[in-house]
């Protein structure tokens, strides 16, 4: 297929991918109902018990899940420590082609992968294709980032001294067992993209999945077996954050953690890894309180698009979403107008469906937080515009559905302060853009940020905002739409533990740990 699928290309795709994400689907609705294990070791095993996953979009079972306890995350480390004397020693070039190799089967099986992702996050079928093949460009990207740099093995300049020739070197070599903690919004690229520069760099991995989607986790090990890795050097265990996740996080074996989700458990993560006999490193994405700032030189017909698409994609349930909109005073109305209207417009229902756009929030638990921000959005001031409300017609009684919401709100509203990672959107107005940048810059979180305006708009923007990731006068999201390679993707303050990018020439070094050889001769 010509067509190149990222998140930013999904305005016109062709009707071949239609077709083949329809097919897939069909397939993958004869398989619903399975149970699925565990892998450690390099085998397929069963749990302590088995836990149902039921699809947010109407509460299908999918299918039944191997619970890991205690014991086989402990059997699972283990497994990774002893494999990792071979696979630290196993040369680069095999280990960039199992990763190759990854990808290709991720590229391979993407309908049905896609299909299974839109079943089981309630994402749509652009939004899961996007992430299906994401993750490939993870496993072939980093596999060809660390060829480039050449394993990171570089001579130094020898000591100036007269006598025996000191020759020097810099060396970066991997941790021993990395434990990979993915999110249930991206639960197939977030956990391919550490997992695939863990093992490319020679350290071994341990994968817990989010409880919500253990199917997704469950297809990525089924490549990385089939891809053919030494066992151990892989191991997947899944069930719930305060019981396999635990057990991981906790285990005195672990040499470094890579941990996608929210502030709280991020920063307890980071605490944790650096207490004990000596720190372990700790690569924490921690979500955001995403601004999007439109000044009154602002293009609306870009804006506007930017700002919806970025708000209400994944139902807002994006570490990136826009849940805060400052404006100029001076186009203030017209924004809010245009922007009200273009949501009235989204379509939400079933994601499988072509024509629906949005689909459901990811559980009971969201609906009732979604429930209670609209509450709060009645109160200090605010005035909800658009949604606030369950969705509860014949398409939408068996699932996760909230409305698309919009509510207007002085700057000192608390819920300005508050991460909800729920379709909800909050505008205020503003003097101007120094005002607008301040009020984005006073969130504790810095992940993503975006800007609508002129060149000394966006000028003022780009010196002074507090964000890991930012666009500017970006139509197809206004702080969404990360592509590795394309968009580094990183965060500051709270919404990160070391301020590199996900699929930048930056990130490997992360896994790795730097020695200093000095040989005389």
């Amino acid at each position: 297929m010509t067509f190149k699928l990222t998140y930013s290309t999904m305005f016109d795709p062709p009707e071949e991918l239609h077709q083949r994400f329809e097919a897939a689907l069909a397939q993958v609705r004869e398989l619903l109902g399975r149970r699925h294990r565990l892998h450690l070791a390099g085998r397929d095993v069963e749990g302590a018990d088995w836990i149902a996953n039921l699809s947010p979009i109407d509460g299908t079972v999918l299918g039944s899940f191997a619970v890991a306890g205690p014991d086989q995350v402990g059997e699972a480390i283990e497994a990774a420590k002893a494999a990792f004397p071979a696979w630290r020693a196993t040369p680069l070039s095999e280990r960039v082609r199992l990763s190759k190799r990854v990808a290709a089967l991720i590229e391979e099986r993407v309908y049905t992968i896609a299909a299974v992702l839109a079943l089981e996050v309630g994402k749509n079928r652009m939004e899961s294709l996007g992430e299906a093949q994401e993750t490939a460009d993870f496993f072939t990207g980093y596999a060809e980032d660390f060829a480039r740099y050449g394993g990171f093995d570089r001579a130094l300049a020898d000591d100036p001294v007269t006598g025996p020739r000191s020759r020097n070197r810099s060396v970066l070599k991997p941790h021993g067992v990395w434990g990979v903690i993915s999110p249930f919004n991206f639960p197939l690229a977030l956990a391919g993209g550490p997992t695939a520069a863990a093992l490319v760099t020679g350290n071994t991995v341990v994968l817990k999945g989010a409880t919500d989607t253990p199917w997704a986790v469950r297809l990525l090990a089924d490549c990385i077996r089939d891809a053919g890795y030494p066992p151990g050097v892989f191991n997947l265990v899944t069930g719930t954050g305060g019981g396999a996740g635990e057990a991981l996080a906790g285990h005195p074996n672990l040499a470094g953690l890579t941990f996608t989700g929210s502030h709280a458990v991020g920063m307890e993560l980071c605490r944790r890894m650096v207490s004990g006999r000596w720190p372990r490193p700790c690569i924490a994405e921690m979500g955001g309180k995403n601004a999007c700032v439109v000044a009154a030189s602002a293009d609306l017909t870009r804006a506007v698009p930017g700002i919806v698409r970025s708000a209400f994609g994944l139902s807002g349930q994006k570490c990136s979403a826009l849940s805060r909109v400052y404006v100029a005073e001076e186009i203030a109305d017209r924004l809010i107008a245009e922007v009200c209207e273009a949501t009235r417009r989204l379509t939400v229902g079933d994601p499988t469906r072509r024509e629906n756009w949005m689909g459901p929030v990811i559980n009971d638990r969201a609906v009732e937080h979604y429930l209670g921000y609209a509450g709060e959005l009645a109160r200090h001031g605010s005035r909800i515009l658009v949604g606030g409300r369950r969705l509860t017609g014949a398409e939408h009684a068996h699932g996760k559905y909230v409305a698309p919401t919009i509510a207007v709100a002085p700057v000192g509203h608390p819920l300005f302060a508050t991460e909800m990672f729920l379709p909800v959107l909050m505008i205020a107005r503003v003097g101007d853009v120094a005002e607008a940048v301040a009020r984005a810059n006073e969130s504790d979180l810095g992940l993503t940020a975006g800007c609508f305006g002129s060149p000394p708009d966006v000028e003022y923007f780009l010196e002074h905002i507090e964000a890991g990731t930012v666009y500017v006068n970006r139509p197809q999201g206004a702080t969404t739409g990360a592509w590795p390679w394309y968009q580094a993707f990183s965060g500051w303050k709270g919404s990160g533990s070391t301020g590199k990018a996900i699929g930048s020439f930056h990130y490997l070094p992360q896994y790795l740990r730097e020695q200093s050889q000095t040989v005389v001769e």
